[in-house]
């Protein structure tokens, strides 16, 4: 009898249940999600599709049906899908994802901007796993041999750790142009000109400049600023000089604008969101952080989780740590533990192989198909999640763990932060926490 698992099994009754091969008009993935657009949406057996064994959710956004599959089989599946149907596969980027989801009729200039800032972060994310592996790993080493980092090979580890915070304000200045529409290397030049370590030596009003000052909030400002205005000077420009005058136009009166107004309005807002987060966190220590914990899962359905991106990327290089990750990245455990309570409880087979299949990725930090597999569909979990997730965070606020980097959640982002033993204890805080809750709360046991 053929595995009813496999990647070619679970492609074929995908297939089946949309309509057929020929009903695909096109077919993509990105880390999770199998991403189909139909010819004929009415074909498609969606109550159906939600039963293919391996499918751990559906979700419908943006004229798609995306089919949660979870990391690793989602890209197996959708080449399966692509050999069947003789279509091309596209792998989607998740800054594309991102822009996807925040769509059309729900359009606002707030979700707009968190559009904007979603896609500009989330191209950096591979640098700071990366990078910040790199910082975890060592600091494990300096533990066992203090005299390490002092080492030729130590000294370079710090270097390639400590390189996407060096170089930060540059990435996010070209990716910001991008997004805002002017020329990503003029977005970079303008982030050089906020970090050019000469300006320490220019003194306006008896105070000397600040390389730096304001960190990525200044740079989304001044970028978005030039950006607005390389567009407004092209339209006037005659094109046969374009290429001379718009640039010159461009730095010249908006890094004045920027070193002269734009870059202290961004330090004082940097500086304002780090005094409040420290004194929100200090302030209000456990409670603090079970509110965040605990309603940090309802803003990631919502998409607003992405506007605390920046935020994290500036606290970290200016302080060096963020407070907030750590709390935040507790109700991803809170639903692992969620996930655990109703696989003890559920009698349906199906519904424990969807969360034997989504638990390693949870536990890792993938959280998404424990979402739309598991908490969100039965209801109670997920509120038993969001409680797991507060008990997480009050843990995390009253022992201040913080992260020096970010890209990872989960158990991995034990390597990142301050107080590793600090945050494990807050993870199987929010385990038992989310277990418990869910478990008393109960769910109604889907028929098989």
């Amino acid at each position: 009898m053929a595995n009813s698992n496999t990647p070619k099994v679970i492609a074929e009754a995908i297939l089946e249940k949309v309509g057929g091969k020929n009903n695909i008009a096109s077919v993509a993935y990105c880390m999770t999600r199998l991403r189909v657009v139909l010819k004929d949406g009415s074909s498609a057996d969606k109550e159906g599709l939600k039963k293919v064994e391996g499918v751990m959710g559906l979700v419908e956004q943006g004229g798609q049906l995306q089919i949660v599959l979870g990391p690793g089989r989602v890209t197996k599946v959708a080449n399966e899908v692509g050999e069947i149907t003789g279509l091309k596969v596209g792998e989607v980027d998740e800054a594309t994802v991102r822009k996807e989801e925040i769509k059309a009729k729900n359009n606002t200039p707030f979700k707009n901007l968190l559009k904007k800032i979603s896609s500009i972060f989330i191209p950096l994310i591979p640098a700071f796993i990366g990078c910040g592996l790199v910082t975890g790993i060592l600091n494990i080493i300096i533990k066992f041999d203090a005299g390490f980092a002092a080492s030729p090979t130590g000294k370079i580890l710090v270097i390639i750790g400590n390189s996407i915070f060096w170089g930060l304000n540059l990435f996010v200045g070209v990716n910001a142009a991008k997004e805002f529409g002017g020329s990503p290397m003029l977005g970079g030049a303008m982030a050089a000109i906020l970090t050019h370590p000469n300006l320490s030596t220019v003194t306006i009003g008896g105070k000397a400049l600040v390389p730096g000052r304001g960190g990525v909030i200044a740079v989304l400002i001044v970028v978005a600023f030039s950006s607005w205005l390389e567009r407004k000077v092209r339209k006037v420009i005659p094109e046969i000089l374009d290429l001379f005058v718009t640039p010159l136009i461009v730095v010249l009166v908006a890094g004045f604008v920027a070193l002269l107004a734009l870059q202290p309005l961004g330090g004082v807002i940097s500086d304002s969101i780090g005094t409040a987060v420290k004194t929100a966190i200090s302030g209000g220590g456990a409670f603090t952080g079970f509110i965040l914990g605990g309603t940090f899962l309802p803003l990631v359905m919502t998409g607003l989780h992405q506007g605390l991106t920046p935020i994290h990327a500036d606290l970290i290089k200016t302080t060096g740590q963020t407070l907030l990750l750590p709390i935040l990245a507790m109700a991803g455990a809170g639903q692992v533990g969620a996930a655990i309570a109703v696989l003890v409880k559920t009698k349906n087979q199906r519904l424990k192989k969807t969360i034997w299949s989504a638990l390693p990725v949870g536990i890792l930090g993938v959280g998404e198909p424990l979402i739309y597999g598991v908490t969100l569909p039965l209801g109670k979990p997920f509120l038993g999640a969001c409680i797991g997730g507060a008990f997480g965070g009050a843990v995390m606020a009253a022992l201040a763990v913080g992260a020096k980097s970010m890209g990872l959640s989960g158990l991995p982002l034990t390597l990142l932060v301050t107080k590793p033993l600090g945050y494990l204890i807050g993870v199987v805080v929010a385990y038992a926490a989310g277990f418990i809750a869910s478990y008393a709360l109960g769910f109604e046991d889907p028929q098989e």
